[in-house]
């Protein structure tokens, strides 16, 4: 009887430790997606910007128009 209170003790203080390292994995977790949410804000102001400044820069086919003829 001894040792199924020893083995219980010890799945409970697993589970505890589990508890706290998945809290402290959230924790993280929600600190780096706070993080890539700035960032693609700050990524879609830059785009913005240089869209503005150069319209032909959002192209994505990445065709350049001829160079003049002299």
């Amino acid at each position: 009887m001894q040792q199924l209170a020893t083995d219980i003790e010890q799945l409970q203080m697993k589970v505890a430790f589990q508890e706290d390292t998945i809290e402290a994995l959230n924790s993280a977790l929600i600190a780096q997606q706070r993080q890539i949410d700035k960032l693609e804000f700050k990524l879609k102001q830059v785009i913005g910007k240089i869209e503005a400044i150069d319209p032909s820069a959002g192209e994505k086919d990445g065709t350049e128009p001829p160079p003049p003829h002299y």
